[in-house]
């Protein structure tokens, strides 16, 4: 049986009780009709992507605490209770599920590089970040999933929930869990290398959008160092002559100069609203109750 995109998305609203919700993204197999004789509420999402369906999970469901994982049957669905524990106990926004498996066929190489490669970016421009950023198994309090913008249409989507939590340094953990092989005769959407560009992308699109005076700076940097470089042979040549001979270099030169100033000055001026924006999207995120046990 081959599976289409589908997520699960399981809300906890009763001590000890639990809702599911099935979002399924136009699957072709009988997903909808399992899912259904189990209890589970079923809504379809038209607009195809996983980014898409997490949009519309978090618009939504109205709950206290939202646990969040792929319907690929790849996750251990035990190891809920306890990342739910974890996130009460401890007062946190968002808990990871950590894969860790020994079978190369769950968790292939080329999935595996990439996937740190990947983290390690985020790591680098955002700060502490997880050993395992784009696990597709996750619990959030209430005040994250109303506070997440979600732009992201489709597997980017985990790299934006990771940076969501790092910008406005909401208190998160990981968890180790099990991760296994996919079902005979179901075939991942996940492309390691169109896919792993698209996520690339996306963190440089957080890195303008979140630190724009370190994304401009780089430009700026990069601008000036070529200009001088250029220059050098001129002022050298202007030294020892008194001539400028090579008149468009010199152009270029001031005009490198020139554009570099501009990137900078962009990302002063961002970096300002940047500073702005989080401070509002901080205070709505405060202005939600955190996480309470209810028993």
């Amino acid at each position: 049986m081959k599976r289409q995109p589908s997520r699960t998305l399981s809300v906890i609203s009763k001590p000890r009780c639990c809702e599911v919700f099935i979002f399924d993204n136009n699957s072709t197999d009988a997903t909808i009709e399992v899912a259904r004789n189990a209890g589970a509420h079923v809504r379809t999402v038209a607009l195809r992507g996983k980014g898409n369906v997490i949009r519309r999970m978090f618009a939504d469901i109205e709950a206290d605490i939202y646990v969040l994982v792929d319907g690929d049957d790849t996750y251990d669905a035990n190891a809920a209770p306890q990342m739910v524990a974890t996130l009460f106990d401890e007062g946190l926004d968002m808990v990871v599920g950590t894969r860790i498996s020994e079978e190369q066929a769950a968790y292939r190489f080329g999935h595996r590089f990439g996937n740190v490669v990947l983290t390690r970016c985020v790591a680098g421009i955002f700060g502490r970040t997880f050993s395992d950023m784009l696990s597709g198994f996750r619990v959030f309090s209430r005040r994250y999933v109303k506070s997440f913008p979600a732009h992201a249409s489709g597997f980017e989507t985990e790299t934006e929930l990771t940076v969501h939590a790092l910008e406005l340094r909401m208190p998160v953990a990981e968890t180790p869990t099990v991760y296994k092989a996919r079902p005979e005769g179901s075939a991942s959407k996940l492309n390691t290398y169109r896919d792993g560009l698209r996520i690339l992308i996306t963190i440089a699109r957080l890195f303008k959008t979140e630190r724009p005076l370190a994304f401009f700076s780089i430009g700026f940097g990069i601008c000036a160092l070529v200009s001088i470089l250029l220059a050098i042979p001129l002022f050298e040549t202007y030294i020892g002559t008194g001539l400028v001979p090579r008149l468009p270099t010199a152009l270029l030169c001031v005009a490198l100069m020139l554009f570099g100033a501009i990137l900078l000055i962009c990302g002063i001026v961002l970096d300002t609203v940047t500073h702005g924006r989080t401070e509002s999207k901080r205070l709505a995120y405060l202005a939600i109750p955190g996480p309470r046990r209810a028993w």
